[in-house]
């Protein structure tokens, strides 16, 4: 029976092409997007990590151009997510992004990405704690574009003020945080307990050991864990160095993306077809409901048809 394309909401890079590019060529772009096709992967959001407002409307009014000037590209690119820059700049919970870029969230900021996207932004991760966070939430909403909270030591005040302006997922839940928190009173425990946010979880074995997958797999109600690779370029590509934006990564035969001299991990090298795999092994489901909870499931969310994949 023909099975219908998978679908991710975080890519950020895939075969060796740095999506971060200030001004990626045509040429790169549609190599990855076929490459993203020969991984069963025909519909995708294109992510963009933080970075100077300027860069970022930049690297946005580019992409929007090389999707008008490609049919293939206009289809499988299918939106942008914004993963910051309105993320925690504190220490640990800032990840891999460039600090000096995390800022406060402002609506008419956005009202400018959003108008260099061609209006195609759907989803922004952001941490809640800044200050304006629920009206800036709810504008978003109003707009119809998705929030996910991440890279966030949000208290629990902070995240029902976030779900009750309309904030309905968790970015890379179990990551972007330091690598020691309390052992119970941390953001990953306040996140994952509430059921009406649902978690976003990367299953590389890396990001989350495949038993704390599978922990985090069972505290969620039914549909309330979903799965996303965060590829960078290393995704489908061999090991050697890679950027990140302004990051200069490695990736060594272990296919973990790290900066240098640090624990810290920058996205992941993980490609859709092998987040199926891994979802249906490490949490004992048959690969028809792996593979949904990896693509269709989420596409839904974002009212996405997803085509069938050609024998």
């Amino acid at each position: 029976m023909p099975q219908r394309s998978l679908f991710d909401v975080q890519i950020n890079g895939f075969s060796g092409v740095d999506f971060q590019q200030p001004e990626l060529p045509l040429a790169d772009l549609r190599r990855a997007v076929d490459a993203l096709a020969a991984h069963q992967t025909l519909r995708f959001f294109l992510t963009l990590i933080t970075d100077s407002l300027p860069a970022l409307a930049a690297k946005l009014q580019n992409l929007e151009r090389l999707r008008q000037l490609d049919p293939a590209l206009h289809l499988a690119l299918c939106g942008y997510h914004l993963e910051g820059p309105w993320i925690s700049p504190a220490s640990g919970f800032s990840g891999a992004h460039p600090t000096h870029w995390i800022r406060p969230p402002q609506l008419a900021e956005f009202t400018a990405l959003q108008r260099a996207a061609g209006g195609q932004i759907r989803l922004v991760t952001l941490a809640p704690e800044w200050p304006g966070s629920p009206a800036f939430i709810r504008a978003l909403i109003d707009r119809g574009v998705q929030v996910s909270l991440g890279h966030s030591d949000a208290s629990d005040a902070e995240i029902d003020a976030a779900i009750a302006a309309g904030a309905r997922f968790c970015t890379h839940l179990g990551n972007g945080v330091p690598t020691q928190l309390h052992r119970h009173e941390n953001v990953v425990q306040r996140l994952l307990a509430r059921d009406e946010l649902t978690a976003l979880l990367i299953p590389d074995g890396i990001h989350l050991p495949p038993h704390t997958l599978q922990n985090f797999f069972r505290a969620k109600p039914p549909g309330r864990a979903l799965f996303t690779t965060d590829a960078m370029a290393a995704a489908a590509a061999p090991p050697g160095p890679y950027t990140l934006g302004s990051l200069q990564l490695t990736v060594a035969r272990d296919r973990v993306v790290r900066l240098p001299q640090s624990l810290q991990f920058a996205g992941s090298s993980l490609t859709p077809p092998e987040a199926v795999a891994n979802v249906s092994r490490w949490l004992h489901l048959p690969p028809d409901h792996a593979r949904a909870l990896c693509s269709s499931s989420l596409a839904d969310v974002f009212q996405i048809s997803l085509p069938f994949l050609t024998p």
